[in-house]
């Protein structure tokens, strides 16, 4: 005995569909995303996982811009490159089981090295993002004066 027949769609179900999305929201500029190119996504448009770094990488710096400029500290240069480490399970969910920042900071040559290390740590602390996710996220700065190539 079988059930009632399911008829075909008039129009087949695609198998396949944009990964693009946009962010927007009014008085900003909107961000192109995508999922990751591992699944199928689109590699010239911002994916979560990028976004979620880049809110750690930037929640880190303006905090610890805040702290160096309210300690006297003048940096004239900052750049990181966040990375994450991921697991996937066999259902195929996933999560971030780490996040490391590299922020590579070049102060003034009259800056105390040592107190911005110290601010780094403090950022950390105080950062938003970094205290609300739950997974570790490791900070391992590079400061340099100006006119030196290490620190």
């Amino acid at each position: 005995m079988s059930g009632p027949a399911i008829p075909e769609p008039a129009h087949p179900l695609p198998r396949s569909y944009t990964r693009d999305y946009d962010i927007m929201a009014p008085g900003k500029p909107t961000i192109e995303g995508s999922s990751d190119p591992s699944f199928r996504g689109d590699p010239a448009r911002w994916n979560p996982e990028d976004l979620l770094l880049a809110s750690l990488s930037a929640c880190h710096k303006l905090w610890f811009l805040g702290l160096c400029a309210q300690a006297g500290i003048v940096v004239t240069a900052y750049e990181d490159h966040a990375t994450g480490e991921m697991e996937e399970e066999r259902t195929g969910a996933g999560q971030f089981t780490s996040v490391t920042l590299h922020p590579r900071v070049t102060l003034s040559a009259t800056s105390d090295a040592e107190k911005a290390l110290d601010l780094h740590h403090k950022a950390h602390d105080m950062c938003f993002i970094a205290r609300s996710v739950n997974f570790p996220v490791m900070n391992e700065p590079v400061i340099v004066h100006e006119g030196k190539q290490d620190a």
